[in-house]
């Protein structure tokens, strides 16, 4: 089964990292994605761009609103997601919990089920 794990944490916490520990924590994320890579487990993963260059087209209104930024005003923020092939719901959450031992801090890591809408979709 497919699981989303979207990653929450603070622009403002990670907005002053310098370069060298974003590139510690990108580093022991690696070992984390490679793992899971080789498994057959990674699926699409992405980090996000900060809510600075965020467009949101809010539902409900004719012509529909597009508003400059994020659509929830929080002090996290979701900043990345991966999508995994697990077995269990339980696995997922041991990859979430590896996922925070490589990168610490406040916010929290979401585990939902993914449904595709296309039929026979594997990942990658």
């Amino acid at each position: 089964m497919l699981y989303a794990i979207l990653c929450y944490n603070s622009e403002e916490a990670l907005s002053a990292w310098t370069q060298a520990e974003d590139d510690a924590v990108m580093a022991r994320l690696d070992v984390v994605h490679k793992r899971l890579a080789a498994e057959g487990k990674l699926g699409p993963a992405a980090r996000l761009a900060f809510t600075s260059a965020a467009t949101t087209l809010m539902k409900g209104h004719q012509p529909p609103l597009v508003i400059d930024g994020p659509y929830a005003e929080t002090k996290e923020q979701m900043l990345g997601f991966y999508v995994v092939d697990c077995e269990s719901q339980d696995e997922a959450v041991a990859i979430a919990k590896e996922l925070e031992q490589a990168n610490p801090g406040i916010g929290g890591y979401e585990i939902r089920p993914v449904r595709l809408f296309l039929p026979d979709a594997r990942l990658g």
